[in-house]
């Protein structure tokens, strides 16, 4: 159904930082078979989790071409990610995910997807994102431009818990790529950052994974 593993690493980093990623991503999926991927882009890394039901969305049509080629997904739907509120009825999936997708909006579309993401799933909401601002430019269209940032301590004020992924975050840019080290050497400072520290510490990591339980609202 899907490639192997390997077409979804990340070129920047080494297979141990990935495996942190997923390994953190299953653990918020957990107890969820269905799953909405907002933004899901050409290669999202979801599929290797195991859902049973995986349903992506992007606005980008290249890239949902792309996803569709790779198998991405069980199911596929173009459509602006600012209206999935209005494309899928409430609670339709146990989870609705965004992963490095909320940056790429203004801080109010923002706000509003994080409304529409929490009626859309009836489980858990799942945010990736960079920590804070970080300046990233549109290449060709393809939508990638950063247009806001968002920061562990307003995630939690609006309800998620919040880790830090991907290590230091003193030590990545643009694309999260390191600034400084050879690759994998940045890779293997990072796991350890994030192992030792920067999970526990989201305000000092590169990126924030926000997980938001609606349960509790049953």
């Amino acid at each position: 159904m899907i490639k192997s593993t390997s077409y979804y690493m990340k070129s920047q980093f080494p297979s141990i930082l990935y495996g942190i990623y997923l390994s953190e991503m299953a653990n918020a999926l957990r107890g969820c078979s269905s799953c909405l991927d907002v933004g899901c882009g050409g290669g999202s890394p979801v599929r290797l989790i195991g859902l049973d039901y995986l349903v992506g969305v992007d606005g980008h049509a290249p890239s949902l071409e792309e996803a569709k080629r790779n198998k991405t997904h069980h199911e596929f739907h173009l459509a602006d990610v600012r209206t999935i509120g209005a494309h899928f009825p409430a609670r339709r999936f146990d989870a609705c995910i965004a992963l490095d997708l909320i940056e790429h909006l203004t801080k109010d579309d923002g706000h509003q997807l994080l409304k529409d993401m929490e009626k859309v799933a009836s489980k858990r909401v799942v945010i990736f994102t960079p920590n804070g601002f970080v300046p990233q430019q549109s290449q060709g269209g393809d939508l990638q431009e950063h247009l806001s940032g968002w920061e562990a301590g307003e995630m939690r004020a609006l309800g998620y818990e919040v880790i830090g992924l991907y290590g230091p975050k003193s030590l990545r840019g643009e694309f999260h790529k390191s600034k400084f080290l050879p690759r994998p050497v940045a890779g293997i400072v990072s796991a350890v950052g994030h192992l030792v520290y920067n999970r526990s510490h989201p305000e000092t990591a590169t990126a924030l994974l926000c997980v938001k339980n609606l349960e509790v609202r049953q």
